[in-house]
């Protein structure tokens, strides 16, 4: 912007400030005349009469109306303040949901009295590597335990670690391989227990590049409770 447009447009804005920095608002007059245009409610609509400085603003207001259609540009009539952020909507129908991990291959569950059980390919698995997992749930205390996840020989299978939910120092832990299975097995110690909930035990190992068949992949648990003695098996469905 420049010569006479420029010109007009900074005399205009003194004019405002220096408006601006001389008016002295009557706060009280203002309250009292609100006060009585509201006991004045019942009887039909008043017109109350705005003081001055409301008025010279609402000119200030028009004013920079006629400017911005004019092609001109108002960035601030009383104070260089930088405009106000513009809230950003989020598009119609959209909102943070949580994930869900799928793709773990699990048998059906199967129960023996407080105890259920499950066998699952863990969902993390990949072309190399695998891990087995036993969730077992039991309604009630267990005073011995004995868990054994038996994974087939199907190429390459050997052993990368196994861990349990439960308390590392509560079980013995064997790992042997026999009558092409690689054998897992977690016994509860004499003396401790195992508490109601639900627990996992987990065997990992490594197999052959690609997609391994967890078919003839088995599992088992033998447990002792106040009612006696339980037991639960299953298997895991093939991969892929």
């Amino acid at each position: 912007m420049s010569g006479p447009r420029r010109d007009v447009d900074e005399e205009l804005r003194a004019r405002l400030r220096a408006a601006a920095g001389e008016h002295r608002p009557d706060r009280a007059r203002i309250l009292a005349r609100v006060e009585r245009g509201m006991a004045a409610g019942n009887r039909g609509p008043t017109r109350v009469r705005l003081p001055g400085w409301v008025r010279v603003a609402g000119a200030t207001v028009a004013v920079a109306g006629v400017l911005v259609a004019g092609g001109y540009t108002v960035a601030s009539a009383v104070r260089d303040d930088a405009p106000a952020r513009r809230p950003v909507a989020a598009p119609p129908g959209s909102r943070e949901t949580g994930s869900r991990e799928t793709g773990s291959r699990e048998s059906g569950s199967r129960e023996s009295g407080p105890v259920w059980s499950s066998g699952a390919v863990d969902p993390h698995s990949n072309e190399f590597w695998a891990q087995s997992n036993v969730t077992l749930g039991t309604g009630t205390p267990l005073t011995s335990l004995t868990v054994e996840l038996r994974v087939a020989q199907t190429g390459s299978v050997t052993s990368t670690g196994a861990w349990r939910s439960l308390p590392e120092d509560d079980f013995t832990f064997t790992l042997d391989e026999r009558d092409g299975f690689l054998v897992y097995r977690w016994t509860l110690k004499e003396g401790r227990t195992v508490p109601a909930g639900e627990w996992m035990f987990a065997g990992q190992y490594n197999h052959e590049r690609g997609g391994r068949d967890a078919g003839g992949d088995r599992y088992s648990a033998a447990a002792t409770a106040a009612s006696g003695s339980l037991a639960v098996r299953g298997g895991f469905t093939p991969d892929g």
